[in-house]
């Protein structure tokens, strides 16, 4: 496993009545057994095309072929999809540096564009500065049915034929969807027509689950990640489920234990709301997929807990006060990565200059590594239960293996909560409430 999980900070043995029980740990690992057979039952049968994708490799070439394609003569290249449909891809391009604060603007290659929001001031603003000719604008939408996605294509459909390029949107223009089957239409499709590519949308596939399908894979490829790399990481995930190792054994399951034991209440109190903080300018995204990923799979019928990312070091000064001395109702997870040794070293003069002589000769790796263990055991100590997760290299591999270790986590809770971990209702009930708005505006 390319990460290390470690929850003794969690436990009321270590830290207290704030911390999870055994026994309710206990009884949550026994239901585990449960979710992690209906887990490798699934695999087996094929019924969650999710499980299958860790050994996939049948489709790579085609998403590198995609990719290459999309890439040759582009200076920009705008990935339109809202929720599932962007974020599995922002967390991956994060690791060529896009949305990292400052190192994205020297980022050689296109650059990326996760217009995952509508705005209009935002959207048309980007539409006015981009170099039409040379863009290229990547459609993403399971049902094709997405609103947002549809309005921002369509945009962008009359942007380009405004500019006089109509005659190139086979060459401008792509789109992942599902195929339209059975009469059914299919909005997206329809819209780009018949001269622009679309990759099939996997139909068993959601879309905050697609981050390691070709939704979350193009956009990695255009950037020259190793996409093979990506699922290999995932493998060693899934690995130890099928496996059948016992759920104690299983890190998905045991981080899905603690979770639901935490929520079940400590001594004094459930611990409602799940925070994820991650040491990594490069997971400020992975932390944005797990808030919808846990939020949007578990928050049914009454239950869940409420999702919270959060980035160290910078929120150190502005959330953790009130995670120390605020209401204790959480439960953290303290992502780490293996920072020491690396980055600028700091002058020794300079430092006492400064009034730290201390970070004389250090890299401000090692005060990074230094403040993500201090948060942890800060946190422990004043009775704040806290699973650490530590990732020595942070790259394809290790980012494979923790995105599928949150999906089955959450996948696994959901089975503990007696949820269904796939649909979205109220979100559904959303939608066709702002198209009645829209239609009668």
């Amino acid at each position: 496993m390319p990460f290390k999980q470690t929850i003794e900070n969690a436990r009321a043995e270590k830290i207290g009545e704030h911390g999870v029980g055994k026994a309710a740990l206990d009884d949550a690992l026994k239901r585990a057994e449960a979710a992690l057979d209906w887990v490798r039952g699934a695999h087996e049968k094929s019924s969650l095309p999710l499980l299958r994708l860790p050994a996939k490799t049948s489709d790579l070439d085609e998403i590198t072929k995609a990719a290459t394609r999309l890439r040759v003569g582009a200076t920009d290249v705008v990935v339109l999809g809202t929720g599932g449909s962007s974020l599995g891809g922002q967390t991956l391009a994060q690791l060529a540096g896009v949305g990292v604060r400052g190192i994205e603007a020297f980022r050689e290659g296109p650059r990326l564009h996760f217009m995952d929001n509508l705005d209009p001031a935002t959207y048309g603003g980007l539409l006015a500065k981009l170099s039409l000719a040379t863009t290229r604008f990547i459609a993403i939408s399971k049902s094709g049915g997405t609103g947002e996605t549809l309005m921002q294509t369509a945009a962008a459909l009359s942007a380009v034929k405004q500019a006089g390029l109509e005659a190139r949107t086979g060459e401008l223009f792509f789109g992942i969807s599902e195929a339209a089957k059975g009469g059914k239409r299919n909005g997206l499709r329809d819209l780009l027509g018949s001269s622009v590519e679309v990759l099939e949308h996997d139909p068993g596939i959601g879309g905050r689950y697609s981050g390691l399908s070709n939704v979350g894979l193009l956009p990695a490829a255009i950037l020259g990640l190793d996409i093979a790399a990506i699922r290999a990481g995932a493998a060693t995930a899934l690995a130890p489920v099928l496996a059948k190792r016992p759920p104690g054994d299983v890190p998905a399951a045991l981080g899905a234990a603690l979770n639901i034991a935490a929520a079940g209440g400590a001594k004094f109190g459930a611990k409602t709301i799940a925070v994820l903080m991650a040491y990594a300018d490069r997971l400020e995204r992975f932390s944005r997929w797990y808030v919808q990923l846990w939020a949007e799979s578990l928050g049914k019928e009454g239950k869940g807990t409420t999702p919270l990312g959060a980035l160290g070091p910078v929120d150190q000064h502005s959330q953790l006060q009130l995670f120390i001395a605020g209401p204790r109702d959480k439960l953290f997870t303290v992502i780490t990565t293996g920072t020491k040794g690396q980055g600028p070293r700091i002058d020794s003069d300079l430092a006492k200059r400064a009034g730290e002589p201390d970070l004389g000769g250090r890299t401000m790796g090692d005060l990074v590594a230094a403040q993500g263990r201090a948060t942890a055991e800060t946190l422990a100590k004043n009775g704040c239960p806290v699973r650490t997760i530590h990732i020595e290299k942070l790259d394809e591999t290790s980012l494979g293996a923790l995105m599928m270790h949150f999906m089955l986590e959450t996948m696994i809770a959901a089975h503990l909560l007696g949820v269904d971990a796939f649909d979205q209702p109220a979100v559904e009930e959303g939608k066709v409430l702002a198209k009645q708005y829209l239609a009668n505006a």
